[in-house]
């Protein structure tokens, strides 16, 4: 009886087990890289401030120029809580990117995430970096 207890205890931690620096083992045909999501709110103050024209100007001046190998924007519904504690919804844009590995890569979406909050007077831009299999 314990042993049918332990043994799908064990599947599911060789399941959870990695190969290498911290990346998964890939299906073949596909590759482990880096991706990285970035949310960007539209509002400035209560209103909306980023229209569909100015988002698509950044992504000429900023992004593309950056990651020129190719990216997909979304449009979201954000909500996070501000400096003053007031949560805030918002409409978004999320923007999925993923890396080549390049060690330069850290700092040019610092400054994609750096030009926006200027540009547009922002708090924040969030960014998440996830390991994934990736083919195309």
């Amino acid at each position: 009886m314990r042993f049918a207890c332990v043994l799908p205890a064990l599947l599911l931690l060789g399941a959870c087990a990695t190969t290498g620096q911290g990346g998964s083992a890939c299906p073949a045909g596909l590759q482990s890289r880096q991706t990285a999501e970035l949310y960007f709110g539209r509002n400035i103050g209560a209103d909306l401030g980023v229209s569909e024209g100015d988002w698509r100007r950044f992504l000429d001046e900023e992004v593309t120029p950056r990651f020129p190998d190719g990216l997909t924007v979304l449009d979201a519904a954000g909500q996070w809580r501000g400096e003053g504690g007031t949560v805030v919804h918002e409409p978004s844009k999320a923007l999925m990117l993923v890396l080549s590995g390049a060690s330069d890569e850290p700092a040019r979406l610092d400054a994609v995430r750096a030009a926006y909050k200027t540009r547009f007077r922002q708090e924040a831009v969030m960014l998440v970096r996830r390991q994934a299999c990736v083919g195309f």
